[in-house]
């Protein structure tokens, strides 16, 4: 609030309150992707669902049997176990041919054709690893394709429709249709005249028919940007949380947006300015007066005054002192000052700016105390 303040701007105005209409956040018409018949319808209408449950399921005694079919190919090895056979043999009978061929009992041709018969059971071994991995592919098809005859909810909600009853042959139509209602959407028609007052992340008030709910906390979630100009107005999307679906949807409401109105200037906080501190006495001497905590310097001292009025007249060019015959009090001081300050700023700024720097040597205590008695 108070960074909102200093701004120019407060917050907790609301304008004028507008109507609306609370509606589910989505609302599916859920089918299924292939044609069948329907065999079974788990929920009803008024059901809670969850994403992915069951809600209805069709015939699938032909996926069934596909699905058993690929299951069995995949965990079938008596192929590959062969091939792994084949091949240790290959290789056994190789290295004995080398040996042979070595002690001159066997051609060179017997050990060309033992290296042949190996290379050919490697890749026996590796074609049969490529069998039981399309085997696996299959299953996984057989269970994808099963897996459609089940219609499953895509998210949390309620079922609002049932469509179909079982032994219908169903092939594009829908079976149910299921509604999210927690959160719940509100939307509400505003007058383009407050455009620009209403932005996403804004708070609103939700107020509905029903005597048991009160003011509800709804939030704005989207503004379009563009005005119909038919209606001249634009709509306002808001979420509104709905634990345990207490709220049921489909209720006309009214609904009040907080807004921000500029404060005037003189509501602005002010800041306190820090004061200087004034210096502290000097400890008591031998005789002298008990110290005091915060106490003015002495009186001015006329001597010192003179000293520094003789010294800015003698650095300024145009500038004199009255010659006084009586003692110099303290007006006659300050009149003195002020005619050599007149004097000061009429000559050229280059003079005027060396004269400012003797001015600033003079005692610290001299021109406030002349500015005072003045």
């Amino acid at each position: 609030m108070l960074a909102a303040s200093a701004l120019g701007w407060g917050v907790g105005c609301r304008a004028e309150s507008l109507g609306c209409l609370i509606e589910p956040d989505r609302v599916a018409d859920v089918g299924t992707q292939v044609v069948g018949v329907l065999e079974q319808m788990k929920v009803e209408r008024g059901d809670t669902v969850s994403a992915g449950q069951i809600v209805a399921r069709l015939t699938a005694q032909v996926e069934r049997a596909s699905v058993n079919v690929a299951q069995t190919k995949s965990a079938a090895d008596a192929e590959y176990k062969q091939a792994v056979a084949s091949n240790q043999l290959a290789q056994r009978k190789l290295e004995r041919t080398r040996d042979l061929v070595k002690k001159d009992f066997v051609s060179d041709q017997a050990l060309d054709q033992a290296d042949a018969e190996a290379r050919v059971a490697e890749q026996r071994v590796a074609q049969a690893k490529e069998a039981q991995r399309v085997a696996l592919r299959e299953y996984q098809l057989s269970a994808v394709q099963l897996g459609q005859r089940d219609v499953r909810s895509p998210f949390d909600g309620v079922v609002i429709e049932r469509y179909r009853t079982e032994g219908e042959r169903i092939e594009r139509e829908p079976l149910v249709r299921v509604a999210r209602v927690d959160p719940l959407r509100v939307e509400a028609i505003v007058p383009a005249a407050q455009f620009g007052s209403i932005l996403a992340g804004q708070g609103a008030l939700v107020k509905t028919d029903l005597p048991s709910f009160g003011a509800l906390q709804a939030k704005v979630v989207l503004v379009d940007r563009v005005i119909d100009p038919a209606s001249n107005s634009f709509r306002v999307r808001m979420t509104l949380p709905n634990p345990n679906n207490k709220i049921p949807a489909g209720l006309r409401c009214r609904v009040d947006f907080v807004v921000a109105q500029p404060v005037p200037k003189d509501a602005l906080p002010v800041v306190p300015t820090v004061l200087p501190s004034v210096p502290a006495a000097i400890s008591r001497k031998p005789g002298g007066t008990p110290p005091v905590s915060k106490r003015l310097p002495d009186p001015l001292d006329m001597s010192v005054l003179k000293k520094s009025m003789a010294e800015v007249a003698s650095a300024l060019p145009g500038a004199r002192l009255v010659k006084q015959d009586a003692p110099l009090d303290a007006r006659s001081a300050v009149k003195s000052y002020l005619l050599m300050r007149q004097s000061r700023l009429s000559i050229s700024t280059s003079l005027a700016a060396s004269g400012t720097a003797q001015i600033q040597s003079m005692p610290a205590f001299v021109v406030p105390r002349m500015i005072a008695m003045r």
